[in-house]
């Protein structure tokens, strides 16, 4: 049990040692990202040196593989929820939002791009079910309907999925060509303009 320090209660060590575990734990899921969006097959030490921790402190937090891969999911399913808030989809025209949500996601780049190249990740149950994101872009989509800045002829769900495979496109586009980011990103709202503009 750790010893509070003079004039340190019992209760403030506690909340320390959990928001070091905390981070921690979020140094390793973000090491992860990395690591494997560059090699699916990477080992726990490979990921252990990346996020600058021993192989043991990472089984502490994930004895096994699968341990790894479930936080990953969350972890990411987090980012992309963090990501919607951020590109505040109340404001504005429909199309605008859907624009900074498309900066937005595009910024989770290695993550989600892990995700769709891991099968192992992508078929775990909270990748295949709807989430708050997925309702909060077909929302988006209808407003865009509703308010004549998106095509009333582009079904939602066409319109989320293609704005996934988009961004994929344009995630495999800068690692394939070691290509500008911020062109990519040009080309991708250009894109998407184009595809959902009325």
């Amino acid at each position: 049990m750790a010893t509070a320090a003079a004039g340190t209660t019992e209760a403030e060590v506690g909340r320390v040692e959990t928001a070091t575990r905390a981070r921690t734990r979020r140094a390793i899921l973000d090491a992860a990202v990395i690591v494997l969006s560059r090699d699916p097959a990477a080992s726990l030490g490979d990921i252990a040196v990346e996020a600058g921790v021993g192989r043991t402190t990472l089984h502490r937090y994930f004895p096994e593989r699968t341990d790894l891969l479930d936080g990953l999911g969350h972890h990411v399913l987090d980012r992309i929820a963090a990501a919607t808030d951020r590109a505040q989809p109340d404001r504005g025209s429909a199309l605008a939002a859907i624009e900074r949500l498309c900066q937005e996601y595009f910024a989770l780049g290695g993550a989600l791009a892990m995700i769709c190249n891991d099968p192992q990740i992508a078929c775990r149950p909270e990748w295949n079910q709807e989430t708050d994101a997925d309702r909060s872009m077909l929302r988006l989509i209808e407003r865009g309907h509703a308010d004549g800045s998106i095509d009333p002829e582009v079904d939602p769900r066409w319109a989320q999925q293609m704005l996934w495979a988009l961004l994929y496109a344009s995630w495999q586009y800068v690692n394939d060509h070691a290509a500008p980011r911020y062109q990519v990103l040009d080309q991708c709202l250009r894109t998407l303009r184009k595809a959902l503009g009325s």
